[in-house]
């Protein structure tokens, strides 16, 4: 039996090893995909002078186009892919079918959407709109490097789309049950208590830090930050870690640290809540440092989010869900471009061992783009 076009498509992309940051072959192959539809494609390598090993340089990414009159609707997404881990079935970078799943890394996180919405290009005519794919090698990584390099890549071509849809796995038990219209911020954050090393026996000769990180910490869990939105949940101050690093029974430690992560909503923005911390944090004898990795934001009910909808009732008979709920995903960054909306596959086996996408949801998914691209682009 003859691979559809969005298996087969999945079947390349998947098994090229494209663990984050990716390069290369895996840009091949879907440069070889996008050419003979009539794309133009730009590649190009961000931070290749950052000598941070953090930070996850370089990064490659991929801006391709088919222009035409009328609006521009975007596709975006990644082709990096986290590490597959031991004690998968079979080889995570050869696909592989086992009954009606195809198993590989990617193929619900996310090469599996993007192997569904080149293969609905299939049937959108050349003369229906402008239509161009983001893709970066580093989404899940950094993300330094990436999207944010794509923006600026579009900003100097004026190649800026009106709508975009971005291809992340948001569908929960089945397909089209739920798709994300926004995402809170996060934050993470390093506190610093120094103190002076000494022996038990003598603490008025040292000075223990420990207490006052405590003491810290219990006013930071003693937050509150709001209720929440019509839509979002309310946003949270987790203590990730807490480590003092004493080997010794009988030693005053010279230094004790923790960390933070805050997922906020769109009452609360990042550098606010840093500053209120770092207010808190320095009163109690700590010092912050803070990474903002994204701003909560929202794409209210509207046309994009209407024509997905309309799409996935008409292909799978149910309406999905709009929600803001889930870690952050590059449409943080696409927000200040345009209205975007996330929706993708089912995103149960993601991250996980022996991922797997259904071979009827590629279908379904292909079908869902297509509706939803020409829908767009009128």
């Amino acid at each position: 039996m003859t691979d559809s076009l969005a298996l087969a498509y999945a079947r390349k992309l998947i098994a090229c090893e494209s663990i984050t940051p990716a390069t290369g072959a895996v840009f091949d192959a879907l440069e070889e995909m996008l050419t003979p539809l009539g794309f133009a494609v730009d590649r190009f390598l961000s931070g290749e002078d950052d000598q941070n090993p953090a930070h996850g340089a370089p990064v490659e990414n991929l801006f391709a186009i088919r222009k035409s009159s009328g609006r521009h609707f975007a596709f975006a997404g990644h082709l990096d892919v986290v590490p597959p881990g031991d004690g998968w079935g079979s080889d995570p970078f050869v696909p592989e079918i086992r009954g009606d799943l195809l198993h590989g890394r990617g193929a619900v996180d996310m090469k599996g959407s993007i192997a569904a919405f080149v293969a609905a290009l299939h049937s959108i005519p050349e003369d229906a709109g402008t239509i161009s794919l983001i893709i970066t090698g580093d989404e899940e990584g950094p993300a330094i490097y990436g999207t944010r390099a794509l923006i600026d890549h579009m900003h100097a071509r004026q190649s800026v789309p009106d709508f975009c849809l971005v291809g992340e796995p948001t569908s929960v038990h089945r397909l089209g049950d739920m798709m994300k219209i926004g995402r809170r911020g996060s934050v993470n954050m390093w506190i610093s208590v120094a103190g002076t090393q000494g022996h038990v026996a003598y603490p008025h000769l040292a000075d223990n830090p420990i207490p006052r990180l405590i003491k810290i910490l219990a006013e930071i869990e003693a937050i509150h930050l709001d209720d929440g939105t019509d839509w979002f949940q309310p946003s949270n101050i987790e203590i990730t870690d807490m480590q003092v690093g004493n080997k010794a029974t009988n030693v005053i430690p010279a230094k004790a640290e923790a960390r933070l992560s805050i997922r906020f909503n769109d009452l609360q923005q990042g550098d606010a809540l840093v500053e209120r911390l770092r207010t808190l944090i320095e009163a109690g004898g700590g010092t912050l440092t803070a990474m903002i990795s994204g701003e909560a934001f929202l794409t209210p009910p509207g046309e994009l989010s209407a024509a997905i909808s309309e799409a996935v009732e008409a292909v799978t008979g149910i309406q999905p869900e709009a929600s803001t709920t889930g870690g952050t995903s590059d449409a943080r960054f696409l927000t200040r471009v345009c209205p975007v909306v996330e929706f993708g596959l089912c995103n149960a086996t993601m991250h996980k061992l022996d991922e797997a996408v259904a071979l009827a949801d590629l279908e379904a998914l292909t079908e869902i783009y297509r509706r939803v691209a020409l829908k767009i682009l009128g």
